[in-house]
């Protein structure tokens, strides 16, 4: 069973529907254990693998707690207005209790978090899913703790395809002058200035209508968020480039975390490994077909390995710059064997 609460239109009422901002009740339950109404965001649709493995925490909680836990999604980042960064500033300061947020948000409040997406830094699946297994989740959860995020395994993204309303891109020189919309991350304005485009931050509420109007020229995501949020209407080209690999934060505010008993951890933690089985999986099997839809509507170019070569070698200067922010241990937890 899902449970959803009707959007507030401020934060500040979403708390008075909760009860309290840890969205826990006093009034306790039949089993005489505490009862808890948390708010789990999600930036994209209701159509979403996201959103699918959202769905899945709340329904073991409920489940296992015998309702005692209850947890009300929130698509397309209600509670922060469409903004994903205050929306992890939320989770961070204890104003809701969960979120799913990609690393590249995290990045925009310490660089350390963009390590993970460094470009051309993985070139399968299995080769991220070892690095994640070896060492970068682990080392995921103590750099999330430092701001009171307690790290509840990894979803994932995807990885990154661009699209844009003029022209095919196969090499550098493709991408000379035009306008991308990249989310609120240094790193990300800076790939995209050294392959020669012109990069703006904007919410990814706003993507579509700046699409739809003309005022960017494109934009990059993985193949769900492109398809799910409708993206294909707006966007003539799609190059396969798979440069960058966006694993997903499954995060709760760390002091309701350490507040919770040991059982209640444990439910916790079991909704949480079953919810990003559920939406990494779902993320991978939709992409197949996805691809092969979104090849009807659009025109898809799937890159060789020599055209990659020529983006991953234009990416120095982008390594040279962030190396030291990433800071060596990140660099070596992340790295594929």
């Amino acid at each position: 069973m899902k449970f959803v609460k009707i959007a507030a239109s401020t934060l500040g009422l979403a708390l008075v529907l909760t009860g309290c901002s840890t969205g826990f009740s006093d009034s306790g339950s039949d089993s005489g254990l505490p009862s808890y109404d948390w708010d789990f965001t999600i930036t994209v649709s209701d159509k979403s693998s996201w959103n699918a493995g959202a769905e899945r925490f709340a329904e073991v909680l409920d489940e296992e707690s015998d309702g005692r836990i209850k947890v009300n999604i929130f698509t397309n980042e209600q509670l922060s207005g469409g903004d994903s960064a205050a929306g992890v500033e939320q989770l961070m300061n204890g104003d809701k209790a969960f979120s799913y947020n990609s690393t590249i948000i995290y990045s925009g409040i310490d660089p350390r978090f963009g390590t993970i997406n460094a470009p051309f830094l993985y070139d399968s699946y299995e080769t991220a899913d070892a690095a994640i297994e070896d060492g970068a989740l682990d080392a995921y959860k103590e750099l999330s703790a430092e701001f009171d995020v307690q790290l509840l395994g990894f979803g994932e993204s995807g990885f990154r395809q661009i699209t844009n309303s003029k022209h095919e891109i196969l090499e550098p020189s493709d991408l000379d002058g035009l306008k991308f919309r990249v989310p609120g991350s240094s790193l990300f304005l800076s790939i995209f200035k050294e392959l020669g485009a012109d990069p703006v931050s904007m919410n990814f509420s706003e993507v579509f209508t700046s699409l739809q109007t003309g005022t960017i020229d494109g934009q990059e995501n993985p193949y769900d968020v492109i398809y799910s949020n409708g993206l294909t209407e707006v966007q003539d080209y799609m190059s396969v480039w798979n440069y960058i690999y966006d694993p997903l934060i499954l995060g709760m505010n760390k002091d309701m975390y350490d507040a919770l008993s040991d059982d209640d951890k444990a439910l916790v933690e079991k909704a949480a490994a079953e919810a990003n089985e559920v939406q990494k999986s779902e993320n991978r099997a939709r992409e197949s077909e996805q691809l092969a839809e979104m090849s009807e509507i659009m025109t898809v170019s799937e890159l060789s390995a020599a055209q990659l070569a020529a983006f991953s070698e234009a990416m120095a200067p982008v390594y040279d710059e962030f190396t030291s922010a990433w800071t060596p241990e990140l660099l070596a937890a992340v790295r594929p064997e």
